[in-house]
């Protein structure tokens, strides 16, 4: 039968892969492979400069870690169980890289191949880590120690290769000397290493160089209680462990602590390695499910706290839009009729003025001319005048009914390129000034001028011979001759002064009526002008409205469906992810069980 943490570590890997997250997969596949291997690793990790590959030493009671004030551990070194002394470096491209050669060398060089001098990085690229088989009683369960590079910044190449070992590890010793209590990089470091293996160590080394270790100790275990790590804290002296195994001194040994570290290690981690094995993969599963839960806890989180702005915002607007429309409508329709009527009003108001013009230099002129001597030359000039005042009058009129479209176009809440007609303008009226008559002019013939002059020469004969008649002249006579000549002259010149008024008068009056007639007739056109652009401009412009109005209320009633179809949409991802959640709580409960933990799972109710 399978161990009991399988089928939980393999039900969080085809999580992992179902939520993309590859990552998250590859790593647990690699934590399966090595909790398939029988072997127990425990990871030696810490600072530099803490006493870790003597500690490993002083534990197997051989020099194999490189150790020195100028040296340091470039490479892990993994440290097992051989009939016979063996050692041999790993090279390879990477440290994620599987290596792609093994190269043995004397176990008494290994030592040197995997060190640096303090302060340098390993040589990356070459050697990858190291293995060493050494016929020990510790190692011969399967334990397996592993000396890591220190790790003073967490963002370095030598931690990257620590936290990439610490996937394989069953438990962890964190190393801290007595010289100084834990820091903030080392609580932080310590932390890393309890999320990813929660089965931890600490050795508090080099008791033999401080006369205070005793109150770092109660001051670090202080720190652990704190941040709310559950670790054991052992002092220990690497230097006294070595001196006693070389002596034979067991006093020494005892002074030492490394037999209270030794039954630990047999106790908590050799003779536990599946209780070890069981919340190493719960560690690592429950971390990678809290991963997954947490977007699913946003996305709900985010379809509860808020809806589709997007769409609710183009509702509003659309609907606003409509409502825009609406009013504007009876704006428009408001703006075209007083527009028009003023219109009307204006053009009537111009051709009579223009008229009236044409009229007082009708009479300015026949104050003083013959209309008999200056018809002919008079008559084109007032058929001009009259085709121009009508030519400028419609000309007006076209103008301002553009003016009009123009304004009631921009009563409309859109822009369109067909918004403005592309004519609504009757055809020209110039055509309908009519030719006017000659009116009826009295003529003064040359035989009315001579009874003219008879009939105004005889009371002056008359009238003169009686007188002269009295100084005995006769009645007709030179004197009477002459003053009837005079007479006859006067009253010719008033009649021919009488007939030019009465011509003039004619003129005037046929005139008159002439430009009456026209100004009925071409204002009438005008005005038909007028109430055809205004029904033209009527017609047109309801029929954008309504067009406009037909495109703004499919555009609400897309923007409602879309609304209608986003709530469903988010109420479908909202069930699907609370379904997704309940499994991953399902999981971590699963996962929870496996390490003995009774929390509440995840802050949710599965």
């Amino acid at each position: 039968m399978s161990a009991p943490w399988l089928d939980v570590l393999d039900d969080t890997i085809r999580a992992c892969a179902a939520r993309n997250r590859p990552d998250l997969a590859a790593r647990l596949r690699e934590k399966r492979a090595s909790q398939l291997d029988p072997r127990i690793r425990v990871l030696v990790v810490g600072e530099s400069k803490q006493g870790k590959s003597q500690l490993v030493n002083a534990l197997i009671n051989a020099p194999v870690c490189a150790v020195g004030d100028d040296v340091t551990t470039a490479v892990p070194t993994f440290v097992q169980h051989a009939e016979t002394p063996s050692a041999a470096l790993l090279r390879g491209g990477s440290i994620a890289d599987a290596p792609t050669e093994r190269v043995p060398v004397p176990i008494d060089q290994v030592a040197r191949a995997v060190s640096g001098r303090a302060g340098s990085e390993a040589r990356a690229g070459e050697v990858l880590a190291a293995e060493v088989g050494i016929p020990r009683e510790l190692l011969a369960s399967g334990l397996v120690l592993i000396d890591t590079p220190g790790t003073g910044d967490t963002r370095g190449a030598r931690a990257a290769s620590t936290y990439a070992a610490l996937l394989q590890a069953d438990a962890v010793l964190m190393v801290t000397d007595a010289t100084a209590e834990l820091s903030a990089s080392e609580l932080e470091l310590l932390h890393r290493v309890v999320a990813a293996c929660p089965n931890v160590t600490v050795v508090l080394t080099k008791t033999d160089l401080s006369a205070q270790w005793r109150q770092v100790l109660q001051r670090d275990r202080a720190h652990l209680a704190r941040a709310g790590v559950s670790a054991k804290v052992l002092p220990v002296s690497s230097a006294l462990r070595l001196r006693a195994a070389k002596t034979g001194d067991r006093e020494l040994n005892a002074e030492s602590g490394f037999p209270e570290l030794l039954a630990c290690v047999q106790r908590d981690i050799v003779a536990a390695a599946d209780v070890l094995g069981r919340r190493s993969v719960a560690a690592a599963a429950a971390s990678a499910v809290k991963q997954l839960v947490a977007p699913l806890k946003e996305e709900l989180a985010s379809v509860g706290a808020r809806g589709p702005e997007d769409t609710i915002a183009a509702l509003h607007e659309a609907q606003r839009r409509v409502d825009e429309l609406r009013r504007r409508s009876a704006r428009w329709q408001t703006v075209l009729a007083d527009e028009m009527a003023d219109l009307v009003s204006d053009v009537e108001y111009d051709l009579r003025d223009r008229t009236r013009s044409i009229l007082r230099e009708v009479d300015r002129t026949f104050e003083t001319a013959d209309p008999g001597k200056v018809w002919d030359e008079f008559e084109p000039w007032l058929r001009t005048s009259l085709t121009e005042a009508a030519t400028t009058n419609f000309a007006w009129l076209l103008e301002r009914a553009e003016w009009v479209a123009e304004k009631v176009a921009r009563s409309f809440p859109v822009h369109r390129d067909d918004l403005l007609p592309e004519s609504v303008f009757p055809d020209d009226l110039l055509d309908r000034v009519a030719e006017m008559d000659a009116p009826a002019l009295e003529r003064f013939t040359a035989s009315q001028k001579f009874f003219t002059g008879l009939r105004g020469s005889y009371g002056g004969v008359l009238m003169l011979g009686l007188v002269t008649s009295l100084a005995g002249m006769p009645l007709i006579n030179a004197v009477s001759l002459g003053a009837g000549a005079l007479f006859g002259g006067r009253s010719i010149l008033e009649e021919g002064e009488q007939r030019l008024k009465r011509r003039q008068a004619a003129a005037k009056q046929s005139v008159q009526r002439h430009v009456d007639d026209f100004f009925v007739k071409f204002s009438k056109d005008c005005r038909d002008a007028a109430r055809h652009v205004q029904r033209s401009l009527r017609n047109h412009f309801s029929t954008i409205a309504e067009e406009l109005q037909e495109t703004l209320l499919e555009s609400a009633r897309s923007a409602r469906r879309a609304v209608q179809d986003d709530a469903t949409e988010r109420e479908r991802r909202a069930r699907e992810a609370k379904g997704e959640l309940d499994g991953l709580v399902q999981l971590y409960q699963r996962v929870q069980a496996l390490a003995g933990v009774g929390a509440a799972p995840l802050g949710i109710t599965a």
